[in-house]
């Protein structure tokens, strides 16, 4: 090993490392910043000392990890600064980072589920082959089987087994992607089943109140499920394509993504719970009901698309600055 090759190659991190660790106040990227730099480094000064490094070298690197051990002790206390990080960077960029994944599973899913519920529509042939009744005005009429399912139990119980049902949907989209034809397969189930249902609807002239029912909540609930979707499909690819990492360092980082994913999206399904619990059934006019879905819609999508960039903006930066050139040993 040549010492002197490796420290020059490193001296960026080290040099970015004691700056972090002598600032009064670190923003929520710079903790994060910290501790991989800590644990890296430390790795580092154990490699150095094995291979014999100068004492004068080691002495210093020992030294700013000492500063920097009691700047990482201080930070990991903070557990509501923490998981406010979370909320406003690492969850919102972890989606934003898929977002053409699960934009395209979108457009894929509504595509087709458009097309069935066109299907399922105007063709007897297709109500045949899918084993739907010729009746089916149990369902569809007023007071039927689509309507009353929102309020067939009481608001809380059901807001709660909707959220469970939910997560767990998106449980096996984010987790069963890296074998790709699991995830695709639940996708595609939960496409028919919004399409038959539309087309049943349609065939039965209420689009109206289809759509009542499933905009409050349902933009927001399959929001969800195509961010778990597309994501579980992305760490498929990467076993496929890793880049230029190595296949098992690429798994495991999106694998990393994947849980904060899975994480932040239990959030974003209590959310569309509550809304399917308390909203979709309540006696407010439909068009008020979709118009609240729509907003709610509306503000996780700047919430991706605006912290979600901004946080992934400021974690480049703080990458690149790792680069630096500036170690004073």
């Amino acid at each position: 090993m040549d010492i002197d090759a490796y420290s020059y190659t490193h001296r960026g991190g080290w040099h970015r490392l004691d700056q972090l660790s002598r600032r009064r106040q670190l923003s929520g990227a710079e903790v994060d910043e910290l501790i991989g730099l800590y644990r890296r480094t430390a790795r580092q000064l154990a490699l150095l000392q094995q291979h014999g490094a100068d004492q004068e070298l080691l002495g210093a690197l020992g030294a700013v990890l000492t500063r920097a051990r009691g700047r990482v002790l201080g930070t990991r206390s903070n557990t509501w600064r923490s998981a406010g990080r979370f909320f406003t960077h690492r969850f919102p960029a972890a989606v934003y980072r898929v977002w053409p994944w699960w934009v395209g599973v979108a457009v894929v899913f509504l595509v087709i589920s458009a097309g069935l519920s066109y299907w399922v529509a105007e063709f007897d042939s297709a109500r045949g082959l899918l084993g739907l009744p010729k009746d089916h005005s149990g369902v569809t009429a007023p007071g039927g089987a689509f309507e009353t399912y929102y309020s067939a139990h009481p608001n809380g119980a059901f807001a709660a087994q909707v959220w469970s049902n939910n997560a767990w949907v998106c449980a096996i989209a984010l987790f069963t992607g890296v074998l790709t034809l699991p995830a695709v397969y639940l996708l595609f189930m939960n496409a028919l089943n919004l399409g038959v249902s539309a087309g049943l609807m349609a065939d039965a002239g209420r689009l109206d109140s289809f759509f009542g029912f499933i905009l409050p909540h349902g933009t927001l609930e399959l929001t969800a499920v195509f961010v778990a979707g597309g994501a579980g499909l992305k760490l498929g690819w990467t076993l496929i394509d890793p880049g230029r990492s190595g296949r098992v360092a690429a798994l495991a980082g999106q694998g990393r993504a994947t849980a904060t994913l899975a994480l932040g999206l239990v959030g974003v399904l209590a959310v569309s719970g509550v809304l399917e619990g308390f909203l979709t059934p309540s006696a407010l006019p439909a068009p008020v009901r979709v118009a609240i879905g729509l907003c709610a819609e509306a503000v996780f999508l700047a919430y991706v698309f605006g912290a979600g960039r901004n946080a992934e903006r400021e974690r480049r930066r703080c990458t690149d600055t790792t680069s630096g050139d500036n170690w004073p040993l």
